[in-house]
């Protein structure tokens, strides 16, 4: 994955807000996942079609951090999306 890979969800999860976190229940497997902050941002990204370094820069408009760091971190988190094949 690169800054120029393009990020679609896979399957449709349920995903609820709660308190500022979102819970996501994958009844595939019967788990359940919690997102908070920088993780909720990404998730409402993701809703739509959107490029890897589309996502650094829009976080970076936001939040006080280096784009290296940025980087790593984004691609981190949709990793382990990918590898729980929520996303392409």
């Amino acid at each position: 994955m690169d800054l120029n890979s393009v990020i679609k969800l896979k399957r449709d999860i349920s995903v609820t807000d709660l308190s500022g976190e979102k819970v996501m229940i994958d009844f595939e497997t019967g788990k359940y996942y919690m997102l908070k902050g920088v993780g909720n941002d990404i998730w409402d990204m993701i809703q739509t079609e959107i490029s890897v370094g589309d996502i650094v820069e829009k976080l970076l408009e936001e939040y006080d951090v280096t784009r290296e760091v940025c980087t790593a971190s984004v691609i981190d988190f949709l990793s382990k999306l990918k590898e729980r094949e929520f996303i392409a």
